[in-house]
């Protein structure tokens, strides 16, 4: 007999990627994304672990792990890790440190929701930072977008763009009505 009982809510908390040379994906992070090693150490297997953070109540958000078996990326769009920054000014400066550390392809994408660029590391593991927008829409969305415009103009470009979509609404709208639906397991 089973009892019925709500689902606790998870938060993600790290990710774990496979690193052929830790010392220069761990460095990478760190110079280029601004991420600092919390620890770093042997694991049984021979295997070493650093630990990354840019959050002091995350002791990790990433864990990188040498010695395992190398993955093959698949287009970044659709494997990737993500990390929310919190304006098109950042993503400006990630797009800038990317370039100057000689990463060739980092692609701007308007979700509607977000704007995110979209690149991969330098082993290959695909990464989005990305912006929230104001707006919601139904997913999945995705456009280019013109980051060299000004924010101005990327937010009224995007909500001529989203305007017409479906679900289209203020972020703030849909997030109440989403939370009530959480609300009612």
């Amino acid at each position: 007999m089973s009892e019925t009982t709500t689902l606790p809510r998870l938060t993600l908390a790290h990710s774990t990627v496979a690193a052929r040379d830790l010392d220069s994906l761990s460095a990478f992070y760190c110079d280029v994304l601004g991420f600092e090693v919390t620890n770093r150490g042997a694991v049984p297997g021979g295997s070493e672990i650093a630990f990354l953070s840019q959050d002091p109540s995350h002791h990790h958000q990433i864990a990188m792990v040498s010695g395992l078996p190398e993955s093959n990326p698949a287009f970044v769009l659709f494997d990737h890790l993500a990390f929310r920054t919190g304006s098109l000014v950042d993503l400006r400066a990630i797009r800038a440190k990317l370039i100057a550390a000689g990463i060739e392809r980092v692609i701007p994408i308007c979700h509607g929701n977000a704007w995110s660029l979209y690149f991969n590391d330098p082993e290959g593991t695909g990464l989005e930072c990305f912006v929230d927008t104001p707006f919601h829409v139904a997913q999945p969305f995705a456009t280019g977008f013109d980051l060299d415009q000004t924010d101005e103009e990327i937010l009224k470009t995007t909500q001529e763009l989203v305007a017409s979509e479906p679900e289209y609404q203020p972020m703030a709208e849909w997030k109440e009505a989403f939370s009530k639906r959480l609300n009612q397991r």
